[in-house]
């Protein structure tokens, strides 16, 4: 192959990089606005029959739904002028209750955005982007994108797989979710297993009122405590149970959270960890799931960890061996892979 045809092959992709890009925007749009909603299910419709369900005025319905058609997200019959979401793709970017719901991901573009500035100035002088810079809807869309995935596979699939655990849930367990977000994970749980007690904890206040709302609105208030914390320093001991889902890499001194973990665990305790199921080779990152991971860990997870001054700042794919390395040096010294999905790899840590 020629460097011109080289050159014209790679302008081809990042043309089309470019084009994902930008109709980001309006599928962040159509979710916040309820337009694949409205379409679910509903059939064949018109412009002005979507914008009167959805209650937005027709002239940007019909524009959007011209830029959803040509990214093959909405399908359209050009002689009756209607338009429909396929029941295939509303499993994708309408029903959240759906494991395949993948849409809360794009809610969290204005966040990154936004923080542009911030991260240029952080790649510049070595600093860090806190959690807080990004703004509010950086917290509502890392739930809404976790949420599905956590409803499908943590107590039928995750919990399961942890040697002894599921057995002690059942029994009455004392359990910390820690960097429990807006408590989605831990409603689950609770909702799962009455006969335990769940505590979470999270730094970000705001998350931790929305948590607190949630375990209400499923009726596990009773059972269920929301608390601000670090992971560091989290209250309490006796824990059969601790969790980190998704955010253990996000700390600038995940020793420090494990050592407290030690602490905090009941003899035959466990830590349940999820993480990415990315490589921590580069190489073997060059597919769709670990371009995604590995982009946000760019732009999120490694300037998160920086701006806490830890000792490591690990991004959302260090590999096994460095967690595992980390463990053990605050004596957690089993570090087994319980079960791994196409988007988490889920460990059973104990002290031995």
């Amino acid at each position: 192959m020629s460097d011109e045809n080289r050159v014209m092959e790679f302008l081809e992709r990042v043309v089309s990089d470019q084009a994902a890009a930008f109709a980001g925007v309006s599928t962040s749009l159509g979710i916040r606005l309820g337009l694949y909603k409205a379409m679910s299910g509903a059939g064949w419709l018109t412009s002005e029959e979507l914008a009167l369900r959805a209650g937005l005025v027709e002239r940007y319905v019909r524009e959007w739904l011209a830029a959803q058609v040509a990214g093959e997200y909405v399908q359209y019959d050009a002689e009756t002028n209607v338009y429909v979401l396929p029941d295939a793709h509303a499993a994708v970017l309408a029903d959240s209750s759906q494991p395949t719901y993948v849409a809360g991901g794009f809610t969290m573009l204005a966040a990154l955005h936004g923080a542009e500035e911030a991260l240029a100035n952080a790649y510049r002088n070595g600093g860090g982007v806190s959690w807080l810079e990004y703004g509010p809807r950086l917290a509502e869309g890392v739930a809404a994108f976790f949420k599905p995935g956590y409803e499908a596979t943590l107590v039928q699939e995750w919990l399961p797989a942890m040697d002894g655990v599921e057995e002690k849930l059942r029994r009455g367990a004392k359990v910390a979710d820690v960097g429990c977000g807006f408590g989605h994970s831990t409603v689950l749980m609770a909702k799962a297993f009455p006969e335990s007690r769940f505590y979470g904890f999270d730094f970000h206040e705001p998350s931790v009122e929305a948590a607190r709302k949630h375990a209400v609105e499923a009726g596990v208030a009773d059972r269920v405590t929301f608390e601000v914390a670090a992971a560091d320093d989290f209250p309490g001991v006796g824990y059969d149970l601790v969790t980190y889902f998704d955010c253990l890499h996000d700390l600038g001194d995940p020793a420090a959270a494990l050592q407290r973990v030690e602490e905090a665990l009941a003899e035959d305790g466990s830590c349940l960890v999820v993480e990415p199921n990315v490589s921590g080779e580069p190489n073997e990152n060059i597919n769709p799931l670990g371009r995604s991971f590995s982009s946000t860990s760019a732009v999120l997870c490694l300037p998160a960890a920086m701006a806490q001054n830890g000792p490591h700042a690990l991004g959302n794919h260090p590999g096994q061996h460095a967690l595992m390395g980390i463990a053990a040096t605050v004596g957690l010294h089993r570090w087994k892979l319980a079960v791994e999905t196409f988007t988490n790899r889920v460990y059973d840590v104990k002290r031995r």
